[in-house]
């Protein structure tokens, strides 16, 4: 499992022009499910993202985390995290997991995200997204 996580301002998934997911200050989430991926690793990385401290305090110390400033989450999957470009100029994908594996995997990872109180919007899985965000710092981490 492979995430791109931006601290945003607000962030916005169209599909077809059409706002699927909208979210204020929180988390832009990118999603990327591989072929060995479980239930087990989408619990560990969003127990993670939750207690994840990249806000900062009343002393601009990155020292709070979502919950401690009523964030929220926007999660978008992304198979194009595991893109193998080490050979030719055009990516593999062989990594990333079939559909329909990854389309449960995404969905059990906004639900357990859901079943501990976050405010989760989503895109569409394999549709054609749009993607838009205020990156707050900016602020990009990478979890596998």
């Amino acid at each position: 499992m492979k995430i791109v996580l931006q601290r945003v301002s607000s962030a916005v998934v169209k599909v077809d022009g059409k706002i699927c997911g909208s979210i204020g200050m929180g988390y832009l989430v990118l999603l990327g499910i591989g072929n060995d991926d479980t239930e087990d690793d989408c619990r560990r990385l969003a127990d993670k993202i939750i207690n994840l401290r990249i806000f900062s305090d009343e002393n601009d110390k990155i020292n709070l985390s979502l919950g401690d400033v009523g964030g929220e989450l926007l999660i978008v999957s992304q198979f194009t995290l595991y893109a193998d470009c080490r050979k030719g100029n055009r990516p593999n994908f062989i990594q990333a997991g079939k559909p329909d594996k990854a389309e449960r995997l995404y969905n059990y990872f906004a639900d357990y995200c859901r079943s501990k109180g976050k405010h989760v919007e989503t895109g569409i899985f394999g549709a054609d997204m749009k993607v838009e965000l205020v990156n707050d710092g900016p602020f990009t981490v990478i979890l596998e």
